[in-house]
């Protein structure tokens, strides 16, 4: 069983891989879970009605999976397994999704700890935001994050997308309402699009005056251009 694939398109970019979630998957993504539990337990969204406390171990994968289908069949979400050299590492989804005149979405993440740090989970946030701007033709993307996940705020920069602001108690997370900070980028900030903008080196200029003599003249302007390998 899997969503259609209309619904959850496969996205590639060199060894990272995003494809829709399959019953297949339980297996491995429980595993996932299971040695990540400490990792990513303060992370993990809750549902008060459910009565799930801060450490328990959230929703099966099978109940998580039929919710998923469910908002995938009404359009609201797209959920992608994360892939590494084919091997499944973690989750992206894209939620709220909504047309009409706010057309917008947000994305939630997680990966193996193993693989954190190695660009996979900022590569498949910048697929799943082109293909958003590109195919759905929406306007607005959005990552909202707690303000001590340095590691996800780290994603969101690299990204692209840029802090717009702070929200009260804005989701339920680990068993309490929590607060978020608000990452946010727009049809059109990167024009040659997300994934390129990753892919791209960043270079920049630093002018400052500095002095050195040559046949008796100084104060004299230098630029320096530094360059970032991805």
């Amino acid at each position: 069983m899997s969503w259609r694939s209309d619904v959850a398109p496969t996205l590639n970019e060199g060894d990272v891989r995003l494809r829709p979630l399959k019953a297949s998957d339980a297996r491995a993504w429980q595993e996932v879970r299971r040695r990540n539990q400490a990792w990513l337990g303060p992370w993990d969204a809750t549902v008060p009605d459910e009565g799930v406390r801060a450490g328990e171990v959230p929703p099966s994968f099978h109940a998580m999976t039929r919710r998923l289908r469910a908002e995938a069949r009404a359009g609201r979400v797209l959920p992608w397994a994360t892939e590494f050299r084919g091997r499944l590492v973690g989750q992206i989804t894209m939620g709220g999704i909504a047309y009409g005149s706010l057309r917008s979405a947000y994305i939630g993440y997680w990966i193996d700890q193993e693989f954190a740090g190695r660009g996979v989970t900022s590569m498949g946030v910048a697929m799943a935001t082109d293909y958003a701007f590109d195919v759905l033709r929406l306007h607005r993307m959005e990552l909202n994050i707690r303000p001590e996940n340095t590691s996800s705020r780290a994603v969101a920069e690299k990204v692209g997308y840029r802090e717009e602001g702070f929200r009260e108690k804005y989701l339920h997370i680990n068993g309490d309402w929590r607060d978020h900070v608000t990452y946010v980028l727009l049809a059109g900030d990167l024009p040659a699009g997300v994934v390129a903008g990753l892919r791209a080196p960043f270079c920049c200029k630093i002018r400052f005056p500095i002095q050195y003599f040559w046949s008796g003249r100084v104060n004299r302007e230098a630029s320096l251009r530094f360059t970032r390998v991805p």
